[in-house]
């Protein structure tokens, strides 16, 4: 320092603590916060006035440096907490060679290869030692067949329990009627609980965060005026609202009329639901589903839709949602659902860029695709390429345990938006 001026940020560059802001902001650009080397030099110069061997005072000082939107929050806790596990023990967080995958891209693709090929291992193991145990019980028997005792037969519930289990996994493409029928059945017992919303609205609550003034005035003239007892209130809650986007084009037409019960059900079920389907044209079929018979609603749709079991348009229908549909029915930042294989004959880049706009415009982005249950399945496809990025929730619609565990996604979906990154939609 020889003119006498401190530089924080030359002085905290150097060393142990520069090579972990430079990896922690690697790390937060990958995450998709949009961060250059201004931020991070703005980052070092707070590290140089606060305590680093307090993780309280580094958290604070780095996130003033570099979260400016309230939408980065969850994207830089979570790396923050990553990195500073990392550094526990005083030990230098690796600094990784720049490559072009440390830039924010498309999502990896996901793997259910490599898990179905451990569950088949784990169960031919199983196998083998079934056989052994075979093998070893039947040395054992005697030779005289009066000592063998008669083998006991399971009760019938059991049989029953594990006729379920069997159906619960079974693809809905390789059922027969009758295990049609039984899933009907079990679809329409589930208990769907769409995630709650807070609204600007207020309504009295004995231990609420909030006075309520006119109850407490008119609660105190009864008195005279004194004494004054507070009437709180509370935020009212409502159910968020709910869009569903089903395929019906010939590539679903093993799974259409089924789902098309199961999107009945939620119609039914929940306050606020609009359906909608697609092959190479959009309808919207919520007023169709509104009928109490399932089968008599089903009809209607099957007349109303004039491309069922057609070619398949996503990128177009989509197109069509958002600019004659979106501003009428996705109110209160709903949660969206699309369901469809993802086989396109348009253009990739117009469903890639209306997958983003769709994106911006509702709280939760669910694709369901039926395909994904299928063994070694990849998302391969230019129109499953083109939509992935854009998708917050990827995952299987092909039996009802993959409905189970929509339900549950459903039912756990809190208030706060999903962790996003920025990904940027094609040019048109």
């Amino acid at each position: 320092m020889t003119d006498g001026v401190n530089h924080p940020s030359e002085a905290a560059l150097t060393g142990q603590i520069g090579r972990n802001l430079i990896v922690l902001g690697r790390r937060l650009r990958a995450a998709g916060i949009p961060i250059g080397p201004g931020q991070v030099l703005t980052m070092a110069e707070a590290m140089s006035a606060v305590d680093v061997r307090r993780r309280d005072d580094i958290y604070f000082a780095a996130r003033a440096a570099i979260v400016t939107r309230p939408e980065q929050r969850a994207a830089f806790d979570a790396e923050f907490a990553q990195f500073w596990r990392e550094l526990q023990g005083a030990e230098p967080a690796a600094l990784d060679a720049f490559t072009a995958s440390d830039t924010p891209g498309e999502p990896p693709l996901p793997d259910a290869s490599k898990k179905r090929q451990q569950t088949a291992e784990t169960a031919s193991a199983a196998e083998q030692e079934k056989t052994l145990l075979a093998v070893s019980e039947a040395e054992q028997e005697p030779e005289h067949g009066d000592d063998v005792e008669e083998m006991d037969v399971p009760p019938e519930d059991v049989l029953l329990f594990s006729a379920k289990e069997v159906l619960r996994k079974k693809d809905f493409s390789l059922c027969s009627p009758d295990e049609i029928a039984e899933a009907r059945r079990l679809i329409e017992g589930m208990d769907w609980n769409l995630g709650r919303r807070k609204t600007r609205r207020h309504v009295k609550a004995t231990h609420g965060e909030r006075i309520d003034p006119r109850r407490t005035l008119r609660a105190s003239l009864r008195h005279g005026g004194l004494p004054l007892e507070l009437k709180r209130q509370t935020r009212k809650e409502r159910t968020r609202p709910l869009v569903l986007i089903c395929d019906i084009s010939g590539s679903m037409d093993r799974y259409a009329r089924l789902l098309l019960r199961f999107v009945h059900l939620l119609g039914q079920g929940l306050e606020s639901t609009e359906v909608f389907v697609f092959g190479t044209r959009l309808t919207r079929i919520t007023r169709e589903l509104r009928r109490r018979d399932v089968d008599a609603a089903i009809t209607n749709v099957v007349n109303s839709v004039e491309d069922w079991s057609g070619g398949t348009r996503i990128g177009e229908a989509l197109k069509t949602f958002n600019f004659q549909w979106s501003r009428r029915v996705l109110r209160s930042n709903a949660t969206v659902v699309i369901i469809s294989d993802g086989w396109d004959r348009g253009d990739p880049d117009l469903l890639a860029r209306e997958m983003a706009r769709l994106q911006r415009s509702c709280r939760r982005l669910i694709w369901l695709n039926p395909l994904l249950g299928a063994p070694g399945y990849q998302p391969l496809t230019q129109g499953m390429r083109a939509a992935l990025p854009y998708v917050d929730h990827f995952l299987p619609v092909h039996n009802l345990q993959s409905l189970e565990a929509l339900a549950e996604l459903l039912g756990r979906v809190e208030d706060q938006p999903p962790l996003r990154r920025h990904v940027p939609a094609p040019a048109a």
